[in-house]
């Protein structure tokens, strides 16, 4: 039986990571800032909550990480952990950078210094190739121009898990992977939030919806299949770093005009665009080119916009 830590395992990746794993056989060990307060709703949503042995980690916190790879001897590390909203880094760049960079640093260190096989999956992020307005789309050759603490954070984990692999011989790689959705998103990302609130108009619950740019264009995938393509990273011989999206692109305002339709409303009778919603700076399209994973990893999207929406659907 194969054993695997899910650093992260309470979010939206890390619970569907979680019954990935266990449905094929693994040892799952999860982490949490306090295992013990910290709800576990999602983990419970799927069903597995007692089938994944949590434990209290901090990510700022070597000692702790070490003594847990250490104890639990894991096959594969798959970094999840570290605060994931872009909107929310603007207001919170120090515990972004740190959460994210000095964690992927940390875990990297640990495994150098205990000399274990372990391969190691780090959760890269689209955000890092910045700004793409000719709609070209991004693969793994395009530099990095981020345009957000958090993308900025999330290109220093990429390149030091590079060094890593380079200097130290290291098994580790990243997956940059484009927006994914599910109904385990939390409430702070657009999606979830345009999903809830189209529900509760259609229900006489809501009337009104407020969002930022409805012009932004985005490569919205489905999260349970791109945990999936995380697990194959880890497979391979050699590491290898991927870009994992559909390759397809919308506009916010296709998204909402979708979600709004799939309740028979009319999306421009209730939503109203806010100045104050906007970040200080965003990425006006994103696109990915997931040519070399469906060509080595022999993975690709099945679930595409109009599936998704589907999916999303409250």
């Amino acid at each position: 039986m194969k054993r695997a830590i899910i650093l992260g395992a309470s979010g939206q990746d890390g619970a569907y990571l979680s019954r990935l794993l266990l449905d094929r056989d693994y040892e799952v060990h999860g982490t949490s800032r306090d295992a013990e307060m910290r709800s576990f709703h999602r983990l419970e949503l799927l069903g597995i909550r007692d089938r994944v042995t949590m434990h209290s980690v901090s990510m700022r916190d070597f000692r702790e990480l070490l003594q847990l790879i250490s104890s639990v001897q894991p096959n594969e590390i798959y970094n999840l952990a570290g605060q994931s909203s872009v909107a929310l880094s603007f207001s919170q760049p120090i515990e972004t950078m740190e959460s994210i960079a000095t964690g992927e640093l940390l875990v990297l260190e640990a495994i150098r210094y205990l000399r274990l096989p372990i391969r190691l999956y780090n959760s890269g992020s689209s955000e890092c190739f910045g700004d793409t307005p000719d709609g070209s789309a991004s693969d793994e050759r395009t530099p990095f121009v981020p345009r957000s603490p958090y993308a900025t954070a999330k290109a220093t984990a990429h390149w030091t898990t590079t060094n890593y692999r380079e200097a130290y011989g290291l098994f580790a790689c990243s997956g940059i992977l484009f927006n994914h959705e599910s109904p385990l998103r939390s409430e702070r990302f657009v999606t979830k939030k345009v999903a809830d609130a189209a529900a509760a108009i259609a229900a006489g619950k809501q009337k009104t919806l407020q969002l930022g740019n409805l012009e932004i264009a985005r490569d919205w995938g489905y999260a349970p299949e791109y945990v999936e393509a995380m697990w194959l990273m880890l497979q391979r011989d050699e590491p290898e770093d991927f870009v994992i999206a559909t390759g397809e692109s919308h506009t916010l305002r296709e998204f909402v005009a979708a979600m709004f339709a799939a309740h028979g409303l009319d999306w421009r009778d209730h939503v109203e665009t806010r100045p104050e919603l906007l970040r200080p700076s965003d990425l006006r399209y994103s696109r990915g080119n997931p040519a070399k994973a469906k060509q080595i990893l022999g993975w690709e999207a099945q679930t595409k916009f109009a599936e998704l929406i589907v999916k999303l659907r409250v």
